[in-house]
């Protein structure tokens, strides 16, 4: 059997490192994006994160603004805008005002985390109230803003979402979890499942994807991908000081350390606990490292199993240019196509 043509996209979270800062790491994202927009990568996402001191990307769209003047040909878009956080009206305002400046380029992904912590997205929006009917309405409410529905007894016999134009955006249903794919399915959305937040089901979730899909005015067809961490590297020696860095950070996260970003220094000669060791373990399973024949066979293996021929890619490094490696070693794998930027 032939291996899956396979497009790579990436998932830009915009890390701070240990000893830089918000300027520095947005900066780093423009130079991430132009290299991914030459390298033949199909799209670029940036996360939505509040409330910490390790991330930059607090505001996808705004930055989906910046890189889209940055670059040419990739897609840029939202992976994702977490909506209860939101106005649902400027959301789709904002979307349509970059699909306006940047036609067939912009995606919008949605999610319905908080993409923090409760009391700041209580802050952030006041009236979301959690509700999972609530996040329904609001998809409903936007489809309706980006369709210019005049439906009768509804909001939208009066308000419409400027600027009306002819395109949509790309419209993406995030979940890790396959309850929002069933909602990606009826609203005939495309849908990414985040394998590097839960790792389990992801497969049969987008299966299930597939068999209810509904075609919709914004998709004829299914269509999904899958998020992974990956960590590409010319040697294993510094593939695996990637992924151990990485392990670090992840049960930092866990045990409520959001602002951790280890150097390879400090996690070393760190001597985890057995139940430590265990989650170390269990997490390995939300990322892939490697040099790049090794990372290529094990994507082509995900990618497989979740009968997609599109994975995004998330990497995070102690070095810019061991991040930036990774992303080049792995597009000369897969032979993407170079695109001319200049």
């Amino acid at each position: 059997m032939p291996d899956r043509k396979i497009r790579l996209s990436v998932l830009d979270q915009s890390p701070i490192r240990r000893g830089s800062n918000a300027v520095e790491a947005l900066q780093e994202s423009i130079q991430l994006a132009k290299l991914a927009d030459r390298l033949g990568f199909t799209r670029y996402w940036l996360s939505e994160h509040h409330n910490t001191r390790a991330l930059a990307s607090a505001a996808p769209e705004i930055l989906i603004a910046r890189l889209a003047a940055a670059t040419k040909y990739i897609r840029l878009g939202s992976g994702g805008v977490m909506l209860p956080n939101h106005s649902t009206l400027k959301v789709a305002e904002n979307f349509r005002l970059l699909e306006a400046l940047y036609p067939n380029r912009i995606d919008l992904g949605i999610g319905r985390a908080p993409g923090g912590d409760r009391l700041t997205a209580h802050v952030l929006n006041p009236s979301n109230s959690f509700e999972p009917r609530e996040f329904v309405q609001q998809i409903h409410d936007l489809e309706g803003y980006l369709t210019d529905s005049d439906a009768l007894g509804t909001v939208h016999e009066k308000v419409k979402a400027i600027p009306q134009i002819d395109t949509f955006p790309g419209l993406w249903m995030l979940t890790s979890s396959g309850e929002s794919g069933l909602l990606a399915a009826r609203q005939g959305w495309a849908l990414s499942f985040a394998h590097f937040i839960y790792p389990v089901g992801g497969p049969q979730a987008v299966r299930t994807y597939r068999d209810r899909f509904q075609p919709s005015v914004f998709l004829p067809q299914p269509e999904a991908n899958v998020g992974i961490f990956v960590f590409c590297a010319d040697t294993q020696e510094k593939a695996d000081e990637l992924q151990a860095m990485m392990d670090y950070r992840l049960l930092s996260l866990e045990k409520g350390k959001f602002d951790v970003y280890p150097t390879w220094e400090e996690v070393r000669d760190y001597e985890y606990t057995d139940m430590e060791w265990q989650r170390v373990l269990a997490n390995r399973g939300r990322m892939i490292s490697g040099t790049p024949k090794n990372v290529k066979v094990k994507l082509q293996k995900l990618a497989d199993d979740y009968q997609v021929d599109e994975i995004v890619i998330a990497t995070m490094a102690d070095k810019a240019e061991d991040r930036f490696r990774s992303y080049e070693l792995l597009a000369e794998q897969f032979q993407l196509e170079p695109r001319n930027t200049d």
